[in-house]
């Protein structure tokens, strides 16, 4: 009499392992999202350093940062009345925040000759984590 050899998993087997890939999943996507999160924070924060390096420079080409009125698309097109413009300040368009919205541009500014910021995720000033608002005053 011959023996069968079954090779299969069993129904429980397969149960056992999807259990533990789910318990897993469950402890490492949390700390995946807080990482996503906060690589949005730092993308936003290092876009307005960047944003902050251009405006620097049309200021030491016209004597000046671009008005409210003129605002960030200053640093890809020239006013009319400017004589002494140099740019294009950045290479490609002004970027959207990472949430995607535009960056909030004011000049002169409440805290400096600039203000340029973003209200994080939620939109609303104040707030923690992804919510929370970056600011160039606080870079």
């Amino acid at each position: 009499m011959r023996k069968k050899n079954n090779r299969g998993f069993t129904l429980i087997e397969l149960l056992i392992v999807m259990i533990i890939l789910g318990l897993i999943a469950s402890l490492v996507a949390p700390k995946m999202f807080n990482k996503v999160s906060s690589a949005k924070t730092g993308t936003a924060r290092s876009q307005i350093e960047l944003l902050g390096t251009a405006l620097d420079a049309y200021r030491l080409d016209n004597g000046a940062y671009p008005t409210t009125a003129l605002g960030l698309d200053a640093l890809r097109e020239p006013a009319q009345e400017l004589k002494t413009w140099e740019g294009p300040y950045l290479p490609k368009p002004v970027p959207d925040d990472p949430w995607n919205r535009k960056y909030i541009y004011k000049s002169p500014g409440d805290h400096g000759d600039y203000d340029l910021y973003t209200y994080g995720r939620d939109g609303q000033p104040g707030g923690e984590d992804e919510d929370e608002d970056v600011a160039s005053w606080e870079n």
